[in-house]
């Protein structure tokens, strides 16, 4: 089936965004001393490279997992897309809020005071790309719970064809079929080993 590939390839690609795109520098902001500083996604949110990393996880074991414990990975993934979409979010509702540890850091001014030594940010466009990272393992991981159930295991075709392989001794009526038809019904089967009938020299 031709969707769990795409669906895999697609959640192993918004989670590598999702981990680039937070080593990058998501607000620029200038303090009142004229210094111009920048914050990436890690630095404004410690949580986004793990969540990352576990939809590229989650991904992978994706391959390899049975029916049921594909849809709890699903709602898993749904969960992580919408973690990390949150934490995106949440820097480009209020930029300077989010880089509020930062600038503490930087004057050792904290709280409102350290709202005010902010004299300018602006965003870039990696908590947007974020976002969209976010947004897209959130499906990715609603259409596996709803439809990870009709995926093919790894291992059913060889199954399958296990199954048709035919079992058993041949019967009569296929023998007569076989002949009827023209064919050799022994052909292709393994001879009965000979016995030989012939008695030894017991008393040799």
């Amino acid at each position: 089936m031709r969707a769990k590939p795409l669906t895999l390839g697609l959640l192993a690609i918004a989670g590598a965004v999702a981990l680039g795109a937070g080593s990058q520098p998501w607000v620029t902001f200038s303090l009142e001393a004229g210094s111009t500083e920048q914050s990436t996604g890690h630095d404004l949110n410690a949580a986004l490279s793990p969540i990352a990393l576990a939809i590229i996880a989650a991904a992978l074991a994706l391959t390899i997992a049975g029916p049921i414990f594909r849809r709890v990975l699903g709602v898993l993934i749904t969960g992580l897309g919408v973690g990390a979409t949150a934490l995106a979010f949440g820097v480009v509702a209020d930029p300077a809020a989010a880089t509020a540890t930062r600038v503490t850091e930087l004057t050792g001014l904290a709280g409102h005071a350290g709202m005010d030594a902010i004299v300018g940010e602006a965003l870039t466009v990696w908590p947007w790309v974020t976002i969209v990272a976010g947004v897209i393992s959130a499906l990715a991981g609603l259409f596996v719970v709803v439809t990870s159930g009709r995926w093919a295991s790894a291992g059913r075709k060889y199954d399958t064809s296990a199954a048709q392989q035919p079992t058993g001794p041949r019967d009569r009526i296929s023998d007569w079929e076989a002949l009827s038809a023209g064919e050799d019904p022994t052909e292709g089967t393994d001879p009965e080993p000979e016995v030989d009938s012939t008695p030894g020299d017991a008393r040799a």
